[in-house]
């Protein structure tokens, strides 16, 4: 009984603190749990949270558009991965579409990591700046070295720069 009332006691005299630093730095942030009710592309899945489907960008990595190629193959891998499943979000950041941008795992297996490893990925060099990310590139190089998916072909164009010839048509 005598732990429980410190305990209380110190959370009761630092809770301000707590929450102080929770809005100081919003980027502190809880990973939560999922269901998986839809996958848009490669690389943005939908998970049920607090009862609404919520879109998630997966954080990092950046698929191939859908009328690219091996678009349709990332989204097919992602949804054989996680769709129907429990996923765990682990939030980073929210981007400009109000999507809720993160790191994802299915079974302990990173899904960002997964994608860069079968060569349907390219790490998000503009965005990815975790100290994961560095793993990530070797991930990335090494599917190179394999020619697999993406990497099978001689100049594989990275999705930003197709996005960015699409505009300008």
């Amino acid at each position: 009984m005598l732990s429980y009332r410190i305990v209380a006691a110190f959370m009761k005299k630092h809770i301000f603190l707590y929450l102080l630093i929770l809005l100081l730095f919003p980027q502190l942030s809880f990973a939560w749990q999922g269901k998986v009710v839809g996958v848009s592309d490669g690389d943005t899945i939908s998970v049920m949270h607090n009862g609404k489907d919520e879109k998630i960008r997966i954080y990092g990595v950046d698929c191939p558009e859908k009328h690219q190629d091996f678009g349709q193959k990332a989204k097919k891998f992602t949804s054989s991965m996680v769709y129907g499943k429990m996923v765990e979000v682990e939030p980073v950041t929210t981007d400009r579409y109000g999507r809720t941008v993160g790191l994802v795992s299915v079974n302990g297996k990173s899904i960002n990591e997964e994608l860069l490893k079968a060569g349907l990925a390219w790490v998000f060099t503009r965005y990815c700046d975790k100290p994961c990310c560095k793993q990530w590139y070797k991930y990335q190089e090494e599917a190179r070295q394999r020619k697999v998916n993406l990497w099978s072909m001689p100049n594989p164009v990275p999705p930003w720069e197709f996005r960015r010839e699409n505009r300008t048509r």
